[in-house]
């Protein structure tokens, strides 16, 4: 991550801030420069109203930021398909019941405001410090955002991320048995093939964080600390995780999801 990611303002008046968030990620600082203006590193993290990481150099694709009050976060709020949708159904939300969640690998926060905004607390964990950052500033646009909508109120109270540095298995592990009700696990799949179609924010990922070669890992951990059940959001493609079955798989058009289960849902 070092030799390909820097840090940049947007704007004279952001370059304290920068600077600041340079020092704290252990990253190099390279000013006031637009990312099209650079030709290396190959990204940069750049700091203005909203904290993105940008590809660098002409012709370069848009930045990636973690969003969750405008774009695709209002519209999948508003017009997503409340407890219809598959990952509703798969975490056990329904009527009354809104457990809480523990999102181990939270990447850019989508699924974990899903959730939240469907009425479960959700804590975000990330291991990485780069998107970690990403997601702070998410964090603190929708708190903003909330001061003036009641309904993104409810969903800020009900979205935290957990800021210490240390890898989910490794947190699962602290936790008491039986001491979560939902634990969320995403975790990265490696791409396949140059021809694979992958989006630009993945494409970063990948290049910037890495593949989850220790997903398996997670799943053993998660179990334990769970009560009602651990979900999987898995690729069809995927290989189950740790190669162990779950007690009942939902399918979609391109993706499933894996439930391990230690106890029923109210009904």
């Amino acid at each position: 991550m070092q030799n390909d990611l820097a840090v940049v303002a947007d704007g004279d008046h952001n370059l304290p801030s920068a600077q600041a968030l340079a020092a704290e990620l252990e990253l190099p600082f390279l000013g006031n420069l637009a990312p099209n203006q650079i030709d290396s590193p190959a990204y940069v993290l750049q700091r203005g109203e909203r904290l993105q990481l940008c590809a660098t150099g002409r012709g370069a694709p848009g930045p990636v930021a973690v969003d969750f009050v405008t774009g695709a976060a209002a519209h999948r709020r508003k017009y997503g398909g409340g407890k219809g949708q598959q990952i509703a159904k798969a975490v056990g939300v329904r009527s009354g019941f809104y457990p809480r969640v523990v999102d181990a690998t939270a990447g850019l926060g989508r699924d974990a405001f899903v959730l939240a905004s469907l009425g479960c607390d959700v804590l975000m964990l990330e291991r990485n410090p780069v998107v970690r950052a990403l997601l702070c500033d998410g964090l603190a646009r929708l708190r903003r955002a909330a001061e003036s909508d009641p309904e993104l109120a409810g969903i800020s109270a009900r979205l935290s991320l957990d800021e210490s540095d240390v890898s989910a298995a490794a947190w699962l592990e602290r936790q008491q048995p039986d001491s979560i009700p939902v634990i969320y696990l995403d975790p990265m799949f490696p791409e396949r093939g140059k021809s694979a179609k992958v989006k630009k924010e993945m494409v970063a990922f990948h290049r910037i964080v890495g593949g989850d070669t220790d997903a398996d890992e997670l799943l053993e951990p998660a179990i334990a600390a769970c009560y009602y059940r651990v979900v999987v959001k898995r690729p069809k493609i995927a290989p189950l995780l740790g190669e162990r079955k779950p007690s009942l798989t939902l399918e979609g058009k391109s993706g499933r999801f894996d439930i391990y289960t230690k106890h029923g849902v109210p009904g």
